[in-house]
């Protein structure tokens, strides 16, 4: 590892950027030599071309394609409800069994968790073990956590938190998303 301190920074809130701050870390990173590591948690179908073809990257998707299986949401109390729950389960466990190995073995400078916020409110996975495993990484790791509602925990634990706050978008005037542009 080449960094001398290694942070956990979260990107979290309802407005858009969160991803692509992350990437757009991953990309200074690799200008400096650093080892980079992307791990998606719930995205299924989303184009990350640049990332596939930029071979200083490792990235690997535990998500599924939500054309199939649909969206996640919570009801009015507060229960994750979507029936494929399990398979989003089973992805993110697999995703987070993943996460722990690359933390443990393969130690890149910097590990960026994509949508894992998402992953923990809807409860998909336990945040004491996230928690836990945060708390003991490398000490020269620098973690980036992304995606809304990151829990109190996380928060708590973190270096940095930035929120990413929306408040005006193009949907409101009925713009969908742009190729190139939004994904």
């Amino acid at each position: 590892m080449k960094l001398k301190q290694g942070l956990i920074q979260i990107y979290t809130g309802n407005g858009k950027g969160k991803t692509t701050a992350a990437i757009g870390l991953a990309n200074r990173a690799i200008a400096s030599n650093l080892n980079v590591v992307i791990i998606q948690f719930l995205k299924g179908n989303y184009d990350q071309k640049t990332i596939h073809q930029n071979p200083k990257i490792q990235y690997k998707r535990f998500g599924l394609d939500h054309k199939k299986y649909g969206w996640l949401e919570k009801d009015v109390n507060g229960k994750t409800k979507n029936p494929y729950l399990d398979k989003f389960k089973e992805c993110s466990k697999k995703g987070w069994q993943y996460t722990q190995r690359i933390i443990e073995e393969e130690k890149p400078d910097v590990l960026i968790l994509d949508e894992l916020n998402p992953a923990l409110y809807f409860e998909l996975l336990d945040i004491k073990e996230i928690v836990k495993t945060l708390k003991n990484k490398p000490p020269k790791m620098e973690i980036v956590v992304t995606g809304r509602q990151a829990p109190r925990e996380l928060i708590k634990l973190a270096d940095l938190v930035t929120e990413m706050k929306e408040t005006k978008h193009p949907y409101q005037k009925g713009i969908q998303a742009r190729k190139g542009i939004d994904y």
